[in-house]
């Protein structure tokens, strides 16, 4: 197994990848600053792939198709060729058709159409590699991608000859190419400084330089390795991936190629694409896979995103997975159990949520037709369960005073009929007993809709919870040694656990999109809870999907990388919380395990909480985001209620045929979604917060 850091000089490359081409447009200005600023690393190389135009220029653009990365089609819109390229006909704009004055007025934009459109409109031009790319980025490192070497031939354009000519700025460091005639063109002439790279393309493709397709070439490293000094593979060679989106064992390849002296490098890394399921849909995982397996490790990533790539080696790569030597901080609290990856609220998912490391586990209460309490994430259970089966469709019903849609509701069912569901579910006593006797620090029980259960349905959820958290033994403080924490969106049901003089720690969920409070509502919910949650975007305020300043928060999607680190990094250490709520408790657990976190001043900075609205602020006057509305305010008509109905016996339900006569209190089910629980002495010492991660 190798050990390392991105510190030391075997520490896999990351090779950024057109610059931070997840965020800005491939191969701009901003893109290739922004992957030397954020990652500040001698570990991190930034690639180009390098087209030549009409008069003998090279320049960096993604892709040979101009219009799939740039406006020339609304600049030139005459502009249409149809060309033969490795014996396939391609229609669209090329860059042999340009001379690089023409160019000039082209703006690069984004070549994925999925990410944001905002950089669109920044007038990014297209930059030369040596008077743009080298001369004003600087980078210590670049890698130099070629392809169509035989196209450019083709139209009287020598790639070789251009190559040779600025190998000796100094900081061409790679060249790469998935054409090995052109790899052998250069080997005469290159300068020893430099590492030659054959680029494999998908197995099916043929190299048009040999005529053979990449598949068969596997077979024959050690001829390569008279020409390459490394490989580059696809990812899915050394992790294959199912059909049905599973990885499969990894292959012999990486063995295979330093065992014929060749450094191997893994290409296709992007942490916005499609993920096999074994990665929890968490970039990070995956290229833990590739860099700290165990058994081998690749010599460097293309990646759109190379501050994920160097969390990945520089902070995570070499984790002490023992429970006992993490920071402490922040708590994990489970949400459905691990609802990420298994159905929520079922025994697979709780019984993962423990292994995955979580502090807590929590029980989201809802009440069968027998009056059980059980554990479910939503009161209708076509959320979450397999119920619209033949035996109960006729169940379906639209109450109103639960949502305006029609469902199978918990209470449309009795325990036994739960059994028959595909999933095993736990009643509430079954998860206290299991909960007690795992290493876990506590518990949190959620309750909803109290007040519609005792009015229509004659059962009073909070008797019937204290009374099955005493006969676990959760009240007895001289057996109990884990907490107990009960949180409601409801003041009523938390009042009612204060007026039983309970040892429990009372949650109080504020409503959605509050941004400030009251000294009034303060001192309300002060009066019966112990902590408050609020919605992630009362936290870290965004503005079309970018950062905004709004007080001491800032935030939003495309701030954090999609980077599930770069968003815990912002609310442990910007916002100090205290805990983290979530789908996926083996990431915070994984997050509390890092080596950097606790380095102090010598933390990388790809490790520190993103700038204040440093991204919305690189965006042209037209792009940016409108002044936004006044926030919400909470007020104490937000907050006190009236008390809890006495819950009646004799009462049933009212469907949409009749007339509901029960106070509404809005139960649709919860996203998926992490909640932090952060200190603050302006509330109630603890406040959480809901974000997706």
């Amino acid at each position: 197994m190798r050990l390392f850091t991105a510190s030391q000089s075997n520490a896999p490359l990351v090779i950024a990848k057109g610059g931070f081409s997840g965020v800005f447009p491939d191969s701009s200005e901003y893109a290739f600053a922004f992957a030397l600023t954020t990652t500040s690393s001698s570990h991190t190389s930034l690639w180009c792939d390098v087209q030549l135009t009409k008069d003998g220029i090279g320049i960096c653009l993604r892709d040979l198709l101009v219009q799939n990365c740039t406006d020339i089609s609304e600049i030139y819109p005459v502009g249409m060729k149809t060309y033969l390229i490795n014996g396939v006909q391609k229609t669209g704009w090329f860059p042999v058709d340009y001379n690089m004055s023409s160019l000039r007025n082209v703006t690069l934009t984004r070549s994925i159409l999925s990410r944001t459109q905002r950089f669109d409109y920044s007038n990014f031009p297209i930059l030369s590699v040596t008077a743009g790319f080298m001369s004003l980025i600087k980078p210590s490192s670049t890698w130099l991608n070629v392809e169509h070497d035989i196209f450019y031939r083709e139209h009287g354009l020598n790639m070789t000859n251009y190559i040779l000519s600025i190998q000796k700025l100094g900081s061409v460091k790679y060249m790469s190419s998935p054409e090995l005639g052109f790899l052998q063109s250069l080997s005469g002439g290159i300068n020893r400084e430099v590492n030659l790279v054959f680029r494999f393309l998908d197995k099916a493709l043929s190299d048009p330089s040999t005529n053979k397709t990449y598949n068969s070439m596997l077979s024959n490293l050690t001829f390569i390795k008279t020409i390459a000094s490394g490989i580059m593979v696809p990812k899915s060679y050394i992790w294959p991936v199912t059909s049905d989106n599973y990885i499969q064992l990894h292959t012999q390849i990486v063995k295979e190629a330093h065992n014929a002296g060749l450094e191997i490098y893994a290409s296709d890394f992007s942490n916005d694409r499609i993920f096999p399921y074994n990665y929890s849909y968490d970039p990070l995982a995956e290229y833990l896979s590739f860099v700290s397996d165990g058994g081998f490790s690749v010599d460097g990533v293309l990646t759109d995103y190379p501050l994920t790539a160097l969390e990945a080696i520089d902070c995570f790569s070499n984790l002490n997975t023992s429970r006992k030597t993490d920071h402490g901080s922040p708590l994990i609290i489970s949400h459905n159990g691990a609802s990420g990856d298994y159905p929520d609220c079922t025994d697979i998912a709780y019984e993962n949520a423990v292994r995955d490391g979580a502090d807590v586990i929590d029980c989201s209460i809802q009440i069968t037709k027998d009056g059980i309490p059980i554990c479910m994430s939503s009161i209708d259970l076509l959320t979450s369960t397999d119920v619209q089966q033949a035996k109960f469709c006729s169940l379906l019903s639209v109450i109103p005073e639960i949502q305006t849609k029609k469902g199978i509701f918990t209470f449309n069912l009795t325990w036994d009929d739960i059994n028959i569901l595909r999933r095993k579910f736990f009643k509430l006593s079954e998860f206290l007993t299991y909960a007690k006797d795992k290493e876990l620090s506590g518990i949190m029980i959620t309750i909803e809709n109290a007040a519609f259960m005792a009015a229509s349905l004659g059962f009073d959820v909070v008797d019937l919870v204290t009374t099955a958290l005493s006969h676990a033994g959760y009240n007895n403080p001289t057996t109990r040694n884990k907490e107990v924490m009960i949180q409601s969106s409801h003041s009523a049901v938390l009042v009612k656990l204060k007026q039983q003089k309970t040892q429990y720690k009372l949650v109080y969920t504020l409503p959605s999109n509050i941004e400030d409070d009251s000294d009034s509502s303060v001192a309300d919910i002060n009066k019966f809870a112990d902590a408050v949650v609020v919605d992630r975007k009362s936290v870290f305020v965004e503005s079309r999907s970018f950062i905004v300043f709004r007080n001491e928060f800032v935030s939003s999607p495309w701030d954090f990388f999609s980077d599930e680190t770069v968003e815990i990094n912002n609310y442990v250490l910007l916002a100090h919380i205290d805990g983290i709520i979530t789908d996926f408790p083996k990431t915070v657990r994984r997050y509390k395990m890092n080596s950097c976190t606790g380095l102090g001043d010598g933390m990388p900075r790809f490790m520190k909480p993103v700038e204040i609205g440093g991204l919305v602020q690189t965006r042209e006057a037209k792009a940016k985001p409108p002044a936004r509305a006044p926030a919400l305010v909470l007020s104490p008509s937000d907050v006190v209620e009236p008390p809890l109905p006495a819950a009646d016996a004799a009462a049933v339900p009212k469907t949409a045929s009749g007339s509901g006569a029960a106070r509404s209190t809005t139960a649709s089910s919860s996203p998926r979604s992490v909640t932090v629980i952060s200190s603050t002495s302006i509330l109630l010492g603890m406040v959480w917060a809901s974000l997706l991660i």
